[in-house]
């Protein structure tokens, strides 16, 4: 995915209104485009009953001090916003939004763009958004790594025995499961996506019906045998 820039201010630029379209390129590939859909799915399956936090990916965020379109926006992969209004968005607007910045970002890295990640965006997470987590994940590689916010700076979050990363914004774990990144409970129980708890479900039920249906062969067994020795099982 290619980075979107920053544009030099020209003496004719109009105050754009609010909700901006977002100004983001597509994702890099099939597989960033999973790994983005899963997150976006699972936190928004988990947080159902909630409506003060704002997920989306590949969105722009506008972030002007002068409330300029044409300056100062990012576009991180994947970022969640606590203590806002749930409501759809074309992008995220600073300055429409009480001056909120995300509270998680997570960078999906590409060949084409880990450098700048890991660099750039990663300082102006730090420094100008003062995101107190930023986390990144190769669906290539699955290199991840984790940074919360200490004194200004950015510090490498430690992995459990389990290797995951704890997020105390999201109050969640994040690691790798099945080449995904993925959200794990303060249990370290993976959150699953709506199909997986349906298809658990389906599961679970048809496994209550092979054990009804068992028990119910066996007691037509034990009738036989209890009939061959002259015992009616109907009067026990």
């Amino acid at each position: 995915m290619s980075l979107a820039q920053d544009f030099e201010l020209s003496n004719d630029v109009i105050l754009p209104p609010g909700d901006l379209d977002s100004d983001e390129p597509e994702l890099e590939s099939y597989l960033h485009l999973q790994q983005l859909l899963l997150l976006l799915k699972c936190i928004d399956w988990w947080w159902r009953d909630r409506n003060d936090f704002f997920a989306a990916g590949n969105l722009s965020i506008y972030y002007s001090s002068r409330r300029l379109k044409t300056e100062k926006f990012r576009g991180p992969d994947f970022f969640i916003v606590l203590d806002t209004e749930r409501k759809p968005r074309k992008s995220w607007v600073v300055w429409e939004e009480d001056g909120k910045y995300p509270n998680v970002i997570i960078e999906l890295l590409s060949i084409s763009t880990a450098a700048v990640d890991k660099g750039l965006k990663k300082q102006i997470y730090q420094d100008t958004f003062r995101t107190p987590e930023y986390f990144w994940f190769d669906p290539n590689n699955l290199e991840f790594a984790g940074f919360c916010l200490v004194g200004g700076t950015y510090q490498p979050i430690e992995s459990n025995s389990q290797g995951l990363l704890w997020s105390q914004q999201l109050n969640l774990y994040l690691g790798v499961h099945e080449n995904k990144l993925r959200f794990f409970t303060a249990q370290a129980q993976l959150i699953l996506t709506p199909e997986e708890v349906a298809l658990q479900e389906m599961q679970k039920s048809a496994q209550e019906k092979q054990r009804a249906e068992q028990e119910k062969q066996r007691a037509e067994r034990l009738a036989i045998k209890l009939r061959e020795l002259n015992i009616d099982p109907d009067n026990l």
